[in-house]
C-alpha cells in the first residue's frame, strides 16, 4: 500500500479540513504490541489498558470471535462457532497476558488466544479513530494542482502496477481515467472488466446512446444536466459510473464534477445540525419510465448523506433534484429545517470553485465514484455518443485490497 501521498497531493490535502486519514492510526495501533497491558474483569467486560488507551470487550463478544481452530476456520476465514450456543452470562474463569497475547479460560477449558495488536485494531476504542476509506477531498483548484496523470491503456491492459496506481487515485479522489482507449464500445468494455464485474440495470449492461430520447431521461437529450448521482432511486445506489464519449460532433458537453465529500464536509464544519439532519431524515427517490419498450418503476429510500455510526465517517451522499419524489417521509416541524438544511448543501455544491469540469473525448475513458462525485453536465449541439456502465461497489473495492490498498 502507498504510505505517503504524491508530493502535490499531500500539499493539496492540507488545504482541507480533512482527510487523508494515512496509514498513521493502524500503524499506531500495531505498534502497541510493545507495550505492556493490563487486565481488569469488570462484571460485563474484559478492561485491557494497552499503549496508554483503555479498551473494553464483552465476554461474549470475546467467545465469539475465538480464532481457535474448534471455533475458527482459518482456512476458509469463516466462524465455525454457533454464536446462538454462548451463554449470555458467560465470563472467563482466568486471563493473563503471556508473550504479547491475551489468554483467557472458559468454563470447560477452552482457551482463546487474541494478539494484543489484533484486539487494539479491533476495539471499538481503535475503529472510531481508523477511516474505513482515506481519501483526498478536493475543490477544482485542489485537484487540478495535485496534477494526477491518467493510467495509458496499453500499460493499463498489461502492467498490474499500473491498475494499482490507478484504484489508488480512485479510492483517493473518487474519479479516476484512462486514456488511449480505441473509441469502440468493445474496447471501453475491456477496460472496465479489468477493473471489476459490470452490473446490469435497467439500461442494459453495457449502453451506447445519443439524444434521441430513447429512454425516459433527461440524459438522453442535449441538454445542460445540473450536479446529481445517479440512480438515486435504487435502494442501493449502483457504486461507480463509466463513460466513454465515443464521437462528438458539435459544441458544448463539457463533463461536471463535483466532489460531494467536500462540499458535505464544509456543511459539517459550519453547520453541524444541518449536516446531521441531512444523515437523519430519509427520503425518497423515484424513477417512473412509460415508453414503448420501457416500462419501469424504481423506488429508494435514504437520507441525503451517510455516515459509518461509529466514526462518523461519510461514506454516501445520494443527491438528484430531478429524481427526489414527493416528500412525504418528514413530518411538518421537521420539513422547513430539512429545506434550509439542503440549501446550504446545494450552496456549497454550486460554488463555483468546487466545479472540475473535464471534456470527454474519445480514448478518455472516466471512471466516478457514484457514491461521492456528482456529475453533470453542459449542453451540447451536434451528434454525440457515449457509451458507458455501472460497476459493482464491492468488486472494485475487493480488486484495491487485493493490491493491499486500504478500502
Amino acid at each position: 500500500m502507498f504510505s505517503v501521498l504524491p508530493r502535490a497531493a499531500g500539499s493539496a490535502l492540507r488545504q482541507t479540513r480533512l482527510l487523508f486519514a494515512r496509514t498513521e492510526p493502524r500503524m499506531a495501533l500495531q505498534l502497541r504490541c510493545a507495550a505492556s497491558a493490563t487486565l481488569r474483569l469488570l462484571e460485563d467486560c474484559l478492561e485491557v489498558s494497552y499503549g496508554g488507551t483503555p479498551m473494553r470487550f464483552n465476554y461474549v463478544w470475546l467467545r465469539d470471535h475465538c480464532r481457535s481452530a474448534s471455533s475458527y476456520n482459518s482456512a476458509t476465514h469463516q466462524r465455525s462457532l454457533d454464536t446462538g450456543s454462548i451463554e449470555l452470562t458467560l465470563r472467563p474463569e482466568s486471563s493473563a497476558v503471556e508473550d504479547g497475547q491475551l489468554v483467557l479460560t472458559w468454563p470447560g477449558g477452552h482457551v482463546s488466544k487474541f494478539s494484543l495488536s489484533w484486539l487494539a485494531e479491533n476495539s471499538y476504542e481503535g475503529r472510531k479513530t481508523v477511516m474505513e476509506q482515506p481519501c483526498v477531498l478536493w475543490n477544482a483548484n485542489i485537484y487540478q494542482n495535485a496534477c494526477i496523470s491518467a493510467a495509458k491503456w496499453d500499460k493499463f491492459m498489461s502492467c498490474d502496477s499500473e491498475l494499482k496506481k490507478f484504484l489508488q487515485n480512485y479510492l483517493w479522489y473518487g474519479i479516476a481515467f484512462v486514456d488511449d482507449v480505441p473509441a469502440t464500445v468493445e474496447a471501453t468494455e475491456e477496460v472496465i472488466r479489468r477493473v471489476s464485474l459490470i452490473r446490469e440495470t435497467i439500461y442494459g449492461r453495457m449502453w451506447s446512446f445519443t439524444s434521441d430520447f430513447s429512454r425516459g431521461d433527461t440524459a438522453y437529450s442535449q441538454l445542460a444536466l445540473d450536479r446529481h448521482t445517479d440512480t438515486s432511486y435504487f435502494q442501493e445506489p449502483c457504486g461507480i459510473q463509466v463513460f466513454h464519449c465515443l464521437r462528438h460532433e458539435g459544441t458544448g458537453g463539457k463533463t461536471l464534477l463535483v466532489d460531494g465529500f467536500y462540499a458535505a464536509e464544509k456543511l459539517r464544519q459550519h453547520f453541524p445540525e444541518n449536516f446531521e439532519l441531512l444523515c437523519r431524515v430519509p427520503i425518497r427517490h423515484e424513477y417512473i419510465e412509460n415508453t414503448e419498450n420501457h416500462q419501469n418503476h424504481m423506488m429508494g429510500i435514504g437520507p441525503v448523506l451517510n455516515v459509518y455510526p461509529w466514526n462518523n465517517e461519510l461514506y454516501m451522499i445520494r443527491y438528484n433534484n430531478y429524481d427526489r419524489s414527493v416528500m412525504n417521509t418528514i413530518p411538518h416541524d421537521t420539513i422547513r429545517r430539512w429545506y434550509v438544511a439542503h440549501r446550504e448543501l446545494t450552496t456549497e455544491l454550486r460554488r463555483p470553485e468546487n466545479e472540475l469540469w473535464v471534456k470527454l473525448t474519445p480514448g478518455k475513458v472516466i471512471f466516478i465514484d457514484n457514491w461521492r462525485v456528482l456529475h453533470g453536465r453542459e449542453s451540447f449541439t451536434g451528434l454525440r455518443q457515449l457509451c458507458g456502465c455501472y460497476l459493482t461497489r464491492d468488486d472494485v473495492l475487493s480488486a484495491a485490497r487485493r493490491f493491499g490498498l486500504q478500502a
